[in-house]
């Protein structure tokens, strides 16, 4: 009998921290899944640590391994040998909460339209704690989104998104010429076909490590940008929202700078950002705060030693 949904799990070098994704399916409360570990040319131990599942799962267990070529070919990989109806995606470093292909699988059963669906997601450090839960706006987020996926104001977390196997664009699945965003380009395609489904509840927890893409700032922009060319050569997006998502992604990068200390860089991309578009107020604002940014340290400064005088 076929499994009804399909677990995609993509590693690379990924023996640290796939047992903890692994055990959080097992620790599903919906037990009706296979999952399918695509190996990506690992060095490590991978192999492995999928090994000693072996004997718990038979059958529910898939293994593929490939040369390395990337994220979006292991998916893809994964996919071409699932056999659900539905496709649940896991990155080898994230954890899934008990209630997550259970939760997935109710909303998708009380809507046939929807062709995606997703939640919210918390973060977690190497070390498995807690760290915070990204800001969304819920009315971005389900319906036919597919403006809010490409102008960046819905952010879809791979971790915690199902989706119809049947729902798969004809014109390619994950794009495997892309290193970064590659998610972002699948979820903006599925969304101009199908309706998009969103629960409000934390069902994930997505791992942050300086080996990010996220820390690599220069690519994930230059993929960015790609998306964003990709789309409007096509056609998909209009002159306007072109302008939206690219003041969205130099505010987003200004804000990675600004957290990170490189005040000028961020003043830059934020500049950048306000020049896309001038009429949205976040980025009016941090390209000011930015600008104040210097000013206040050195009110603050002054006012400690002035204090530490007296």
């Amino acid at each position: 009998m076929m499994p009804r949904v399909s677990v995609i799990v993509p590693a690379y070098n990924a023996a640290v921290y796939l047992p903890y994704a692994i055990d959080s399916v097992l620790a599903q409360t919906y037990l009706d899944w296979e999952i399918v570990i695509v190996d990506d040319g690992s060095t490590d131990h991978t192999r492995a640590v999928v090994d000693s599942y072996r004997p718990q799962l038979h059958d529910k267990l898939q293994y593929i391994h490939q040369p390395n070529r990337g994220v979006s070919a292991a998916r893809n990989n994964g996919i071409r040998a699932a056999r659900g109806e539905f496709i649940a995606l896991l990155d080898a470093d994230d954890v899934w909460l008990p209630h997550h292909l259970e939760r997935g699988v109710q909303a998708m059963d009380a809507d046939a339209a929807a062709g995606l669906v997703h939640a919210r997601v918390a973060r977690i450090d190497t070390r498995g704690s807690v760290t915070g839960q990204l800001k969304v706006e819920p009315k971005y987020l389900s319906g036919k989104i597919a403006r809010h996926i490409f102008t960046r104001r819905a952010h879809i977390i791979c971790s915690t998104v199902m989706f119809r196997k049947s729902c798969l664009p004809a014109d390619g699945w994950f794009d495997e010429t892309m290193r970064a965003t590659e998610d972002r380009d699948l979820w903006f395609r599925m969304a101009s076909r199908y309706q998009v489904t969103y629960i409000d509840e934390v069902l994930a927890y997505y791992r942050i490590s300086p080996s990010s893409t996220t820390s690599n700032l220069d690519g994930l922009l230059k993929a960015q940008l790609y998306f964003v060319a990709k789309h409007s050569k096509s056609g998909m997006a209009t002159r306007l929202e072109q302008l939206q998502a690219l003041g969205n992604i130099y505010r987003e990068l200004g804000d990675s700078l600004f957290r990170g200390g490189a005040v000028t860089k961020a003043i830059g991309s934020y500049l950048r950002a306000v020049a896309y578009n001038p009429l949205s107020v976040p980025n009016v604002y941090m390209l000011v705060r930015a600008i104040m940014d210097p000013v206040v340290r050195v009110c603050v400064t002054a006012t400690r030693l002035s204090r530490a005088g007296t």
